[in-house]
């Protein structure tokens, strides 16, 4: 080869090394953008007499300064990155809003019962019980606001699930198009890369990574197959699978992620993980359904207690109270291909209302047996056998089926769902606050009205039973110490003992008839106590004193915590989920640093180094001419000889 040849391939070597560096410099800032280098050789030289000379250099191919392993780990690090993120946004608005004094339900709480106080330190007083009714109404308005909140965080929610999965499918389609585009051209090129088309593919993935939790596999023929959740394939060589957002089976307002390939459609969203998707999708799961239901167990508990201590009491007028709160009732929503009859009957259990959790549940029937689990999978023990005469009993809800079930029904039971939201004032009238107690325990007196016990025994009124009206007469109870009893009659039907020792039975509860009460202390022989009707009670105040005990009464959290310590506890572990999503956030985000500077540290575009570049291309190029100079002189010398 002659060396006019050597110069024209050192000329097209360097100018192709120009222009890629050139290349790289203005793509210095394109995202994704991976460098390029020209790869060169030899060419296979010639043999002459004297051994074998050069013929120059050839360009292979151009290569761009690329990493799997790292850009597997940029991937998945943006991927966790992005969910942490959406989680922990959405988890701090939740507790902003749940601990906010003046939203919040911790002060409603708290100025509500120092109204019931007011009445039962004043009982009389109609300026105290509208105080009580007003501050029942704000309380009311406080859990419809926060159930309104979180009802529109579940709407956004929805919004979000919606445009995060057309993001999903556009660029899922985009890949596999770029797939396409990638084969082909590679084809084209006999083999070559087409390295900028690689880049723009990395980027999609990359940016698909943001929205979820992806892994890719690369076939021989250069394309890409992307799969999600389990392994399910979203794009496989040019052909994008579609991701829908559709209702659940048992509530059309919970969305689910579905996925759909060759006409079939199934549900992914247990399986779906990272990017802005699943953390939507846990914030729903661990954040906001959860605490929907809390503050829904607090509006219940709280309803439900009042209402039956409140029934116990007497008003003004001398009638029993009535529910002073509206309350919700157990959500059930029935499987729409449930092929039985069955239909469920929910109610809540007064008598362990303190059991209530924040737990849904499922409802299930295979042919023999009821069971029960919450609807993350956990199996849930009942007892009874679902009848009205003995309910399905579990967690302070009792369940009776009435119908005929088929195997395979199943119903989705939500005990405390609604209770904010149906949480409200059912009084109206001040004067149907209750705030007497319906009887009176006195001691027995004398024609001029004054005591004649001479012992210190004394009995108080603890309660009456749910379905006291009034009493027939008054009840009587006088001691014999020589027996240790009380023998009680009310002049007519009722009559009858009951042991009563001072040293062993101090602080004692008995009831008789519908009336429960404490006796204490140690009466002399012949002491006597009445238990009457409590007529022209407006000064008394023993069941507004029961009302107002209700604040520190544990009543939640199978007994061992009250109304406000459960709030407190919700505010709590809201708290310290968001704290921990944003300390895993930040966590992820230097991890993702650390992922982008190591991919740059190969693949990004150092301006240093490609000045440097340029400058010794550009001495190599202007080399080369100079020899194309040398050649044509060399040539010119040749012919002038040959011309003379």
């Amino acid at each position: 080869m002659s060396i006019f040849s050597i110069a024209t391939s050192g000329l097209l070597a360097y100018q192709a090394m120009l222009r890629t560096s050139g290349n790289n410099v203005a793509n210095a800032n394109t995202p994704g953008y991976s460098r390029q280098r020209v790869e060169v050789s030899t060419l296979t030289p010639q043999l002459g007499g004297a051994g074998y000379l050069g013929n120059g250099v050839g360009v292979d191919t151009v290569e761009r300064y690329y990493d799997r392993f790292l850009t597997d780990r940029l991937v998945a690090t943006t991927s966790t990155m992005e969910r942490y993120d959406t989680y922990g946004q959405f988890a701090g608005r939740v507790a902003d809003l749940l601990g906010d004094p003046t939203a919040g339900l911790n002060g409603g709480l708290e100025t509500f019962f120092s109204a019931v106080q007011g009445v039962a330190d004043n009982p009389g007083s109609i300026p105290e019980r509208q105080l009580m009714l007003t501050e029942a109404e704000a309380l009311a308005a406080r859990f419809s606001y926060i159930d309104d909140q979180l009802q529109g965080m579940r709407r956004e929610l929805n919004g979000q699930l919606e445009a995060t999965v057309a993001e999903i499918n556009t660029l899922s389609q985009s890949i596999a198009d770029i797939n396409e585009d990638i084969v082909v051209a590679s084809g084209q090129a006999g083999g070559n890369a087409p390295n900028d088309l690689l880049d723009r593919r990395d980027q999609m993935i990359q940016d698909l990574a943001r929205l979820v939790s992806v892994k890719t596999v690369t076939q021989d023929d250069g394309s890409v197959n992307v799969f999600i959740g389990n392994g399910q394939s979203l794009v496989t060589g040019f052909t994008a699978a579609a991701l829908s957002v559709t209702g659940s089976k048992y509530d059309g307002d919970i969305k689910e992620i579905s996925y759909s390939v060759g006409g079939s459609t199934t549900p992914i969203t247990s399986n779906i993980s990272g990017g802005r998707l699943g953390g939507l999708l846990a914030f729903r799961d661990d954040i906001l359904e959860p605490s929907r239901n809390a503050v829904g167990r607090i509006g219940v508990v709280l309803a439900q207690t009042f209402n039956q201590q409140h029934k116990l009491g007497m008003d003004l007028n001398g009638n029993m109270g009535g529910d002073f709160f509206d309350s919700a009732s157990p959500a059930v929503n029935a499987d729409p291909s449930n092929s039985g009859s069955a239909t469920l009957a929910v109610s809540y259990d007064l008598s362990s209302i303190q059991d209530l959790t924040t737990q849904d549940y499922i409802l299930s029937y295979d042919g023999s047996n009821w069971s029960l689990k919450t609807t993350d999978g956990t199996a849930v023990s009942m007892s009874g056998s679902g009848t009205s005469a003995s309910p399905f009993n579990f967690d302070g809800v009792d369940v009776v089926v009435s119908g005929t079930a088929s195997a395979g029904d199943s119903f989705l039971i939500r005990p405390t769902r609604d209770g904010a939201r149906d949480f409200g004032l059912a009084l109206g009238d001040v004067r149907a606050i209750a705030a007497a107690a319906p009887v009176r325990v006195t001691e027995a007196t004398d024609a001029n009205g004054l005591p004649t016990n001479t012992g210190d025994g004394s009995f108080r009124l603890q309660s009456v039973t749910s379905d006291f009206t009034t009493l027939s007469g008054s009840i009587t109870f006088t001691f014999d110490d020589t027996t240790n009893t009380f023998s009680y009659t009310d002049g007519g039907s009722l009559s009858g003992t009951i042991s009563y020792d001072p040293a062993a039975d101090n602080g004692s509860t008995y009831t008789v008839g519908e009336v429960s009460f404490r006796v204490t202390g140690t009466p002399d022989n012949g002491d006597s106590f009445v238990v009457s009707s409590n007529t022209g009670g407006a000064g008394d105040n023993a069941n507004a004193l029961a009302l107002a005990a209700l604040q520190t009464a544990d009543k939640l959290e199978g007994g061992t915590t009250n109304l406000q310590g459960a709030y407190g506890q919700l505010i709590g572990d809201m708290a310290t989920q968001t704290r921990q999503a944003e300390i895993n956030y930040d966590a992820q985000q230097a991890l993702n640093r650390q992922a982008q500077a190591a991919r740059d540290s190969l693949s990004g575009v150092n301006l240093d180094e490609e000045a440097a570049n340029l400058i010794r291309y550009q001495q190599a190029y202007q080399a080369m001419a100079r020899v194309v100079t040398v050649a044509d002189t060399m040539f010119q010398t040749l012919l002038s000889a040959v011309q003379r």
